[in-house]
């Protein structure tokens, strides 16, 4: 019979029968442990779950290799150990490079200030908002249905297929629609610029 030590307490059995059963039944009590353990080490769940399987067929193939002086827990734990610690030696290596830090090739200038900032500058934020607010004045003027038709497809981006269906009309008369309202709101806009 087995005897039970330690933290997951399960019996040390001998022989290699017992052995593959013994870690069978290890993996499948101790597996949300020794993946938590991976994920600890690696940071992220895919590469514990990756760690976590090649520890186990680690330990399967090298089976001969436990002598039984520790816990079959003990032993797969370390190797889980060991197997999340090389997932991480495996990954490439980042480089860090400070956005203070000067570039010598330009002019002396910080990384920073050559960085473009995608984000709209405060002009043409300005020029939208006000395009807007003309946009709304303007389709103020069309009618009702037109109004209703370009407000769902050109100002929410409703799809053609969605409009129709929201309006219950044909898709046809969707395009229609919208081609009318956009020549109109371009003749209205036109008069303004005037």
């Amino acid at each position: 019979m087995g005897t039970t030590v330690g933290i997951f307490s399960e019996p040390i059995l001998y022989g290699r029968q017992e052995e593959t059963r013994q870690l069978t039944n290890v993996i499948a009590s101790h597996q949300p442990f020794l993946t938590r353990i991976a994920l600890r080490l690696v940071g992220n769940a895919a590469d514990a779950e990756d760690a976590v399987q090649d520890a186990f067929l680690s330990a399967y193939t090298h089976l001969d290799q436990f002598k039984g002086q520790a816990q079959m827990s003990t032993w797969l734990t370390r190797i889980v150990i060991n197997a999340a610690r090389m997932k991480v030696r495996r990954r490439p290596r980042q480089v860090h490079i400070p956005l203070d830090q000067e570039n010598r090739e330009q002019c002396h200038r910080q990384l920073s200030e050559m960085l473009s900032d995608r984000r709209p500058s405060p002009e043409e934020l300005c020029r939208n908002r006000e395009f807007a607010e003309r946009l709304a004045q303007v389709s103020a003027q069309l009618s009702p249905t037109l109004r209703g038709t370009f407000q769902l497809r050109g100002v929410d981006g409703l799809s053609i297929r969605e409009t129709a269906q929201a309006l219950g009309i044909p898709n046809g008369t969707v395009k229609a629609r919208v081609a009318r309202a956009r020549k109109k709101l371009k003749q209205l806009l036109q008069t303004q610029v005037k």
